[in-house]
């Protein structure tokens, strides 16, 4: 089955209150998702989105998924994570990789589902983007405590 998948992160400072927002569509259905956390980094919520979208398919599926996030796609695209993993969590310079925990969750998501990763400019009027923008903002600042 083909499934679009379009993600956003959102963190006021940073670490601070952070969300995330995931648009889902196939065989034209479309489903949001979101959530948050008090104290974290905007890389973790670019992650989440991700992780959080994936973990929604119930089998596996062939994924195309949009984010603005060069972090994630990058890591994945140009072998970083991998390196890392291979590497003991360790980069290239031997300091340790960051966000570890979620890496793990990730890495098994991309084994069961074929995922091609689409990067796109954020905040660029793109209709998914922005959707996914205005989740994450929203959880964010739920998070925050801000009404």
């Amino acid at each position: 089955m083909k499934v679009e998948i379009f993600t956003d992160g959102a963190c006021s400072h940073n670490p601070g209150p952070g969300g995330y927002g995931a648009v889902l569509r196939c065989k034209g259905k479309e489903r949001e998702i979101c959530g948050g956390e008090a104290s974290t980094t905007n890389n973790r919520m670019e992650l989440m989105g991700v992780i959080a979208a994936l973990s929604e398919l119930k089998y596996p599926c062939e994924v195309t998924l949009t984010t603005d996030s060069r972090y994630v796609v990058d890591s994945i695209t140009k072998g970083w994570v991998y390196g890392w993993q291979k590497n003991g969590w360790k980069k290239s310079d031997k300091s340790p990789a960051l966000n570890v925990d979620l890496w793990e969750r990730l890495l098994p998501l991309l084994k069961t589902h074929k995922v091609e990763f689409r990067w796109i400019k954020g905040h660029a009027g793109h209709p998914e983007n922005e959707r996914c923008d205005a989740l994450a903002v929203m959880m964010r600042d739920k998070y925050a405590g801000i009404k």
